[in-house]
């Protein structure tokens, strides 16, 4: 029996607007995708593997987008060379 599209993520995935960012000056392909899916969902992932998704809620992913923008990750991040 043939899998709907709700069997196959890919589909789904392949359908959404994804918006990538990528470090300046990496160039080496590997970026950060984010794209909004049906309802409030926000889907996640890596450009160099784009099967393996992480899917949260709008107001999850405000949060971190706030955190960010208030410096509350920065400890995470090595200075640049």
């Amino acid at each position: 029996m043939p899998r709907t599209d709700a069997e196959r993520p890919e589909t789904h995935a392949e359908r959404l607007e994804w918006v990538r960012a990528e470090a300046e000056g990496a160039g080496d392909g590997h970026g950060f995708e984010v794209a909004a899916g049906e309802g409030d969902l926000i889907h996640i992932r890596q450009s160099d593997e784009p099967g393996r998704i992480v899917t949260t809620t709008r107001a999850k992913w405000d949060a971190f987008v706030l955190g960010v923008r208030n410096n509350e990750f920065d400890h995470f991040v090595e200075p640049w060379s």
